[in-house]
């Protein structure tokens, strides 16, 4: 008895998907627009994105030059995009963008594209073609739209800083491996030609902190007739640094390399402070107070989250009563 009952359960559950499916199937082959976009629409509503898409794309064939073509185009983008199938919407919202360029669905259109393209894009060891195809689209859309939308435009400002981050780093990284691998002379020039591209890298600081390095120890490792020459390039180099900028976590390291060349040079007679410590003992002691200094900094902002929230609720508590 309860084995028969157990198989028409799922005799039936097997029959109501079979009748689901042919009825969606169905849909998908007819020529009933009507029935199809309010299909295709409550399919949407219900987050079911992978058959509506399927839905909009085979309504999109019957709805070319109709009024409702353009919310049919917009919706198989925007169900594709929900579906997480960026490379798809992309391509759909860019065509979007330019079939349709005054419906009222383009602005939105417009921005899901860049949000594609920034999906599509890698970390910064990788290709970084995507990076550069996204910011020349994301340039275009802050000039464009730049009195719409504040929260889209301030999201597509953050998408900009980060996609500028990854091109700057891959080049500073690809800079770093000549002075990893002690090629002083290659190091200096791979770091300069940085500058020279793009004098706003965000990893600045450290750049000229590397020329002067390399600088340095280029000279140090030299034969004794060609020290003079190339420790004042290091003297250049290091006063272009602290001329840029007079506090920062590499100055120690950079005030006690100088003077060391300064003594190389014959130009100072006085004791050289951290003479007892070699370049690598006070890179690693700068790397300490660095880690040490982002652990209090961390520590602050738990306290400060935790204030503020503290405040918060102190507050909604005062307006209940009130």
């Amino acid at each position: 008895m309860h084995v028969n009952r157990f198989i028409s359960v799922i005799a039936l559950t097997l029959l109501c998907t079979l009748s689901c499916k042919s009825e969606y199937e169905m849909l998908l082959k007819s020529n009933d627009v009507d029935a199809k976009y309010k299909a295709a629409m409550a399919l949407y509503e219900k987050g079911r994105f992978n058959k509506a898409a399927g839905l909009f794309e085979s309504l999109s064939v019957l709805t070319g030059g109709m009024p409702i073509d353009d919310t049919v185009q917009f919706y198989m983008a925007k169900s594709n995009y929900n579906y997480k199938d960026y490379y798809t919407a992309e391509t759909h919202f860019s065509k979007f963008v330019e079939v349709y360029p005054g419906s009222p669905f383009t602005p939105e259109a417009t921005f899901l594209r860049l949000d594609c393209l920034y999906r599509q894009t890698l970390r910064y060891e990788l290709d970084q073609n995507p990076t550069r195809k996204a910011i020349a689209a994301m340039n275009e859309y802050v000039t464009e739209y730049k009195n719409e939308d504040k929260e889209r435009l301030d999201r597509c400002w953050e998408m900009l800083d980060d996609l500028h981050w990854r091109l700057d780093t891959k080049e500073y990284e690809a800079a770093r491996l000549y002075y990893n691998m002690e090629d002083y002379i290659a190091s200096r020039v791979a770091f300069r030609n940085i500058l020279k591209d793009n004098a706003e890298n965000c990893h600045r600081e450290d750049i000229l902190y590397y020329i002067a390095m390399s600088s340095y120890k280029y000279a140090r490792l030299s034969v004794a007739q060609k020290q003079r020459e190339r420790y004042l390039a290091f003297q250049d180099d290091y006063y272009n640094f602290i001329g840029e900028y007079p506090v920062s976590k590499y100055r120690r390291e950079m005030d006690a390399v100088y003077r060391r060349s300064q003594k190389a040079l014959g130009r100072y007679v006085g004791e050289v402070e951290d003479d007892n410590m070699s370049e690598r003992e006070l890179e690693k002691q700068r790397k300490f107070e660095e880690r040490k200094k982002a652990v209090e900094d961390k520590k602050a902002a738990k306290a400060r989250q935790k204030a503020e929230k503290a405040a918060g609720a102190t507050s909604g508590a005062d307006d209940v009563k009130k």
